[in-house]
């Protein structure tokens, strides 16, 4: 896509004419094929200065407009009425990069008309704030005329000292922050500096482009946790999304997920929403099983060694969650909207959605995912299916948000079993929900209700309402299994389900991915479902931003289904295994919670991982490459006042370099370590963090670059198993990408080209 803007300077007293002149041409341009888009703007500043903004599918198209008879007319009646043209008054600008340093970033915004001032003051003070940040050059503040809509134009040396400055969550304080409330609802769009309108490449998407009424960097189909987690993702890299959910309100009640396991809560200290979750949560904090009226099994799932427990949150409360973080990136689901269809080509995807108004829409992105769940529209288009087929359990299951009273430990997940000769016949589980003895409760649905399906599957997912259960219908299912005397009572909704469960056979097809739901279904046995999208969308969404900038080695993408999809086939069949047995491993009870709790993940196998070793037993007590991270403590780094964790230094959006050295390494090998670190700054467009991790006894460098941390109590040197030199890279997602003792640096740029290609 290509914009362009000219800049006009109305005659005194002839501004309300340049713009009766603008409203008879605007609406010929907009006829024009290939026209994605066109608007007046004013400065905000200068009243006498317009702006005449169009946008293009091509050059093609841009072409054509310049040489034919309405550029020539728009020429012709605004002559008269403005000054002769300045110095850069005519703009060419591509959503892509072709090779230049210099972009543009519009940032469109509301004031509110009684809150006008307020902005203006605000804006006032940022301006000579934002005079001091590297790469930036300068902005004009430019408004729609007759609205309340504000963009800020701003121009920066590069895309990287852009991206490098957003991604700082300072910045919003220290720059931004006399604007920063009228920034919770905004669009954000980056330009490249083009040196002239035929530039670029040839057309690349043809006559349909024409229909096209908006683009994005990324569309996002389902604001559910898993989509949700994608745009939040995205956007903190600076990346532009929109997000789509056909529900026109989000739902209201615990009937999904409501197990946050230990890992995601991991990944929401990332986002900065874990103390949210936390505060709207409870805690689980332990399981009991029992069959036939006999407690069979009992585990406390407070674990010194978690970074979290087990938190209990209904779905609703993540989207709420997710959704108020999303808003502050500037980021909105619109709902009432539903992909209707789409079409993709070597550049992008042209997706048409239906709206809540009853029109339709077409938007053009670089790239789609499909986040919509156990019904995705996104699966069905791509022709994905269901390895082995989609399965489906023959029993049918009732859920219940109810009060029950009895004489059970607080904050446990409870299970019911009974079983007739070894098979069980019945089965309750009970899961708490903040709030006085409330649970939801999960267990076979009465036999009256089978027979009102008909005998027909139900479809898949777990909010698919068949019919309503009665309190008299929890109670006779607490009075078979639960302890005698258990009463239920203030049935807040109930509903009837099938469970369904498969995998779908690829996770990628050209520039759209699916993930959650979408791709994999799973029972709800170890509340796997909604925690596994989250991971999905934690794999893939820094990649893809990666791709949108064009910093990506060509088959970063393709490593999302590689190390995803085995995650999701494992998670699933283990899922379907669990789902009517007491326990499935006996012997170790605490490696399977923690294998639950996806603290156990690994991408050991991926090819998008690696490691140097010259000694088979060096680092071997640390993790391998593909493993989790795992937090430490201890840290020490000079001018901070208290210890610190591993995770203050690996949290953000970059890779890390980890470079560890204790008292043995000589001179020339941390200045080679040294050095290699600002190889990797330089070529890897800021993409990569670094610290030099000290042991208590090793002497300080002392032009310290990378920052130093000392190991001063050891725990990083044990955990990660490391002497003398040795390196770690972890990735955005908190995995080790990859190691080496001694530092090999030649396998070290050999694996940053497998994730960066040749970027710089």
């Amino acid at each position: 896509m290509i914009r362009t803007m000219v800049r006009m300077r109305a005659r005194p007293g002839l501004e309300p004419a340049v713009e009766s002149a603008w409203h008879t041409v605007a609406g010929q341009i907009g006829g024009q094929t290939g026209n994605l888009g066109y608007g007046l703007l004013r400065d905000a500043i200068d009243s006498r200065t317009f702006v005449v903004v169009t946008e293009w599918a091509d050059e093609s198209a841009l072409r054509d407009y310049l040489a034919g008879p309405v550029a020539a007319r728009l020429a012709d009646v605004v002559r008269p009425l403005v000054g002769a043209a300045g110095p850069e008054s005519h703009r060419v600008m591509h959503d892509s990069d072709r090779g230049g340093s210099r972009i543009f970033v519009d940032v469109e915004l509301t004031v509110p008309p009684g809150r006008l001032a307020e902005f203006e003051r605000g804006y006032a003070e940022v301006t000579p704030r934002m005079a001091g940040v590297p790469g930036y050059l300068r902005e004009e503040l430019l408004r729609e005329p007759g609205s309340d809509v504000f963009h800020i134009f701003a121009e920066w040396t590069s895309e990287a000292e852009f991206y490098r400055w957003i991604s700082d969550p300072a910045h919003a304080q220290q720059e931004a922050g006399p604007i920063a409330p009228f920034l919770l609802d905004f669009r954000r769009r980056l330009f490249h500096v083009a040196a002239d309108p035929g530039s670029g490449p040839e057309p690349t998407t043809g006559r349909e482009a024409a229909a096209v009424h908006r683009t994005t960097d990324v569309l996002v189909v389902g604001a559910g946790p898993t989509g949700l987690t994608v745009a939040v993702e995205l956007a903190r890299r600076g990346i532009e999304c929109r997000m789509i959910d056909r529900l026109a309100t989000p739902a209201g009640q615990a009937d999904k997920a409501i197990g946050v396991h230990c890992r995601t809560m991991e990944l929401w200290e990332d986002q900065g929403i874990v103390r949210e979750a936390m505060d709207a949560g409870i805690w689980l904090t332990g399981n009991m099983v029992f069959v036939n009226g006999v407690e069979i099994h009992r585990m406390s799932w407070e674990l010194p060694e978690l970074p979290y427990a087990h938190l209990g949150l209904p779905q609703y409360e993540t989207e709420r969650i997710l959704t108020e973080r999303l808003a502050t990136l500037g980021v909105r689901p619109q709902r009432g909207a539903e992909l209707v269809e789409f079409t993709q080509d070597d550049d992008g995807v042209l997706a048409t959605i239906a709206t809540a108004d009853g029109g339709t829409e077409t938007v053009r992105a670089k790239y789609l995912v499909g986040c919509d769940g156990a019904h995705s529209r996104v699966r069905e288009l791509l022709g994905l299916t269901f390895t082995g087929g989609l399965g489906r359990f023959p029993q049918l299951f009732m859920l219940g948000d109810v009060d029950v009273d009895w004489d059970m430990p607080d904050g446990h997940l409870l299970r019911f079993l009974h079983e007739t000769d070894g098979r069980m016949d019945g089965m309750l589980v009970c899961v708490p929900l903040r709030g006085e003895s409330r649970y939801r409760i999960a267990t076979l649905a009465p036999p009256r209700f089978f027979a009102q399906t008909g005998g027909q599957d139900a479809p898949p997912g777990f909010s698919e309402e068949l019919a309503a259960p009665t309190l008299a219908d929890v109670q006779a299912a607490l009075d078979q299994l639960a302890p005698p005397g258990t009463r239920a009572s203030n049935l807040r909704w109930s509903s009837v389900f099938r469970i369904s469960h498969g995998i779908v056979d690829r996770y990628r097809e050209g520039r759209v991915f699916v993930a959650g739901d979408a791709a994999h279904l799973h029972p709800p046995a170890g509340g796997q479902g909604m925690n596994t999208g989250i991971q999905d969308a934690w794999n893939l969404a820094w990649k893809l931003a990666l791709a949108v900038r064009g910093l990506a080695a060509p088959g970063l993408l393709d490593s999302y289904e590689t190390e995803r999809r085995p995650e999701g086939e494992e998670i699933v069949g283990r899922a379907v295994r669990m789902a009517f047995t007491d326990e499935l491993d006996r012997e170790d009870l605490k490696r399977q919670f923690l294998q639950e709790m996806s603290m156990l993940l690994s991408y050991a196998d991926s090819p998008l991982v690696g490691e140097c070793l010259t000694d088979p037993d060096a680092l071997r007590n640390g993790p391998r490459p593909g493993d989790r991270a795992p937090d430490v403590g201890g840290l020490r780094r000079q001018g901070v006042g208290h210890p610190m964790r591993l995770r203050d230094l690996t949290r953000g959006t970059r890779h890390t370099l980890l470079v560890y050295v204790d008292v043995s390494v000589d001179e020339a090998a941390l200045a080679a370590a040294e050095k290699l670190y600002a190889e990797v700054r330089g070529q890897m467009a800021g993409e990569v963090d670094g610290y030099l991790l000290l042991s208590p006894d090793a002497p300080a460098p002392r032009l310290p670059a990378p920052p130093v941390v000392r190991d001063t109590g050891g725990e990083f040197r044990t955990t990660y198993g490391v002497s003398g030199v040795a390196l770690y890279l972890v990735r955005p997602d908190g995995h080790v990408g990859f190691r080496s003792q001694p530092i090999d640096a030649d396998a070290l740029r050999k694996h940053l080209h497998l994730v960066f290609g040749g970027a710089r």
